[in-house]
């Protein structure tokens, strides 16, 4: 006699472990501009390094890590952003500052009493951006990413910031530290 109690662990077995693998890889969107990936002559790693990492202070960025024989950087720099609204945050969430009242939504009348510290002037949402530079031989790679994180220290953005014009103000500054080193 076969238990039956037995027969639905028999037929749900098959499917334990049972995963389709991702359709794709993972990767940067938007695609880092190949301004991006250079080549530099006749430079050491070690000069590159240093070079990037003047290049980087001069743009008000802190350099977090170095490493002179990988040949990589990494730096960050953050700014405050006043008055950021997250676009899909519903207006209607009660808080405790100035969202009671008699009207409609948006506009309404009545009394509030405020909390220090938890008004809507304290909202305000960080931006944060970093940067790796990675100098392999007479190659250097650079990535960045940004993000914007709310005042509760959620990520509201996050995106590949690897564009054109910031890679090549960067590979300016760092021929021009470079140069500034060989003299």
């Amino acid at each position: 006699m076969f238990p039956r109690w037995l027969l639905p662990a028999l037929l749900v077995l098959p499917l334990v472990g049972c995963q389709a693998p991702p359709s794709r890889l993972p990767s940067a969107e938007p695609p880092p501009a190949a301004e991006c990936h250079w080549q530099v002559h006749g430079a050491t790693p070690e000069a590159l390094v240093r070079a990037a990492v003047s290049a980087l202070e001069a743009e008000d960025f802190i350099i977090r890590d170095t490493d002179l024989t990988l040949g990589l950087v990494s730096a960050d720099r953050s700014e405050r952003i006043p008055a950021h609204r997250n676009p899909y945050h519903d207006w209607a969430e009660p808080t405790w500052y100035g969202r009671y009242g008699v009207g409609s939504r948006g506009f309404s009348t009545g009394v509030a009493i405020g909390f220090g510290g938890v008004g809507p002037f304290d909202r305000d949402a960080t931006r944060l951006e970093r940067v790796s530079l990675v100098a392999d031989g007479d190659w250097v790679r650079v990535s960045r990413d940004l993000q914007v994180i709310d005042w509760r220290g959620a990520v509201r953005e996050s995106r590949s910031a690897s564009d054109a014009d910031f890679c090549t103000r960067l590979r300016r500054d760092l021929a021009t530290a470079l140069a500034g080193d060989a003299s």
